[in-house]
């Protein structure tokens, strides 16, 4: 990935001594360059969020320094990067949808252009690992669009469009579909597309030169329970889906273009009956562990993961100390876990024992409006 998305911090580090103590002797000083990883936060603009934000994140101290935003954006919510890191494109969630694009610098953003995302309310996107191509979910809609990345990151007028049909048991929530996902196989061509409206993860076969999906083998998750967001275990066999409605997580035997079912597991507390909403999940980089959010119970959960199996123990629930954990990132060297309550307008920040899982608050936070989406540059 190179320096791109990276700053430098210095630190100054004394030379020990054999009593252990720093010397204040200008030979016994050195100076330690650590590189600051850019974070970027997608965020709704009902209040008082200007669009996206970009901060350097210290990984030595945790702490966060605000270096741009890109204003004037409508709901950016949700964030996907291009493959070599130059490039954001983002959801305007509203009624008449668009997919934004913008240029990143090592501390700037800079919108490209915007097109239309085909549908109603897009939620989530995904890009290909060729980086010709970005996905689109439209949530009240139930569709998805295929854009092209044209050169210099811009994008193009929807390629394909496809349009759900379908529902669930629960006529509040159910009573048409729901796109909520888009998630891209390393092997950039199964493409999972979770609905809540209909209980489904839907399946998709993805052609990276002409970008057009043909519709494979879906799997039905438990009636009534909305499947939401989705995730890949890093060796590549297991794959999970957390729904929102049921506050469970399907276990998924993952083969090249199929998911089996193994397990469905509840991500709160033994005994717990009261309102709740899963929101988001992400495994940590070594595969070990696995963290769901849940909205109303404002909690973090983390399970071990059987790493023959992929079947998931539960280990520690966590607050998320703020209201409505909408999304969450783990650092990409593990150490930290960082949580966007949306209704709060707060970010806390982890320290996450790589050992056994569990989560320590640093003390540290960012304040920010509506947090929706955090994603890390590596």
């Amino acid at each position: 990935m190179g320096n791109r998305g990276f700053g430098k911090s210095i630190l100054i580090a004394c030379m020990t001594g054999l009593m252990f103590s720093c010397e204040p002797a200008e030979q016994n000083e050195k100076i330690v360059e650590v590189e600051e990883l850019t974070l970027l936060v997608g965020t709704y603009t009902g209040r008082d969020s200007e669009g996206i934000y970009v901060y350097k994140f210290n990984p030595e101290t945790a702490e966060v320094r605000l270096v741009d935003v890109a204003e004037g954006l409508k709901n950016p919510s949700f964030l996907a990067l291009s493959p070599n890191n130059k490039y954001v494109y983002a959801v305007g969630e509203m009624e008449g949808g668009s997919v934004k694009a913008l240029s990143l610098g090592d501390s700037t953003i800079t919108l490209l252009n915007e097109v239309s995302s085909a549908g109603v309310h897009p939620c989530h996107l995904d890009v290909d690992e060729s980086g010709k191509w970005v996905i689109v979910g439209n949530y009240s809609s139930g569709s998805l669009a295929v854009l092209p990345i044209k050169d210099g990151g811009i994008l193009g007028e929807a390629v394909q469009e496809l349009r759900h049909k379908g529902s669930g048991p629960n006529k509040e929530r159910q009573a048409s579909p729901h796109v909520h996902s888009v998630n891209i196989a390393p092997n950039n061509k199964d493409v999972f597309v979770p609905d809540l409206g209909m209980d489904k993860v839907i399946a998709y076969r993805f052609n990276d030169s002409t970008g057009k999906l043909t519709e494979g083998k879906s799997m039905a998750v438990s009636p009534g329970s909305g499947p939401r967001h989705f995730t890949f275990h890093p060796n590549g066999k297991f794959g999970y889906v957390v729904q929102e409605m049921t506050g469970t997580i399907t276990v998924f035997n993952y083969t090249d273009g199929s998911l089996e079912t193994v397990e469905e597991v509840s991500t709160l507390p033994d005994g717990f009956d009261g309102k709740n909403a899963s929101s988001d999940l992400h495994i940590s980089p070594d595969g070990k562990f696995l963290y769901a959010a849940n909205r109303y119970h404002d909690s973090i959960v983390v399970f071990s993961i059987n790493s023959k199996t992929g079947k998931l123990t539960q280990v520690s629930h966590h607050s998320t100390m703020g209201e409505i954990p909408r999304n969450f990132a783990i650092s990409p060297d593990g150490k930290y876990v960082l949580v966007g309550n949306q209704e709060s307008d707060n970010i806390i920040i982890f320290k996450r024992d790589i050992a056994t899982g569990k989560l320590t608050p640093t003390g540290q936070e960012i304040a920010v409006s509506m947090p929706v989406c955090l994603l890390f540059v590596e």
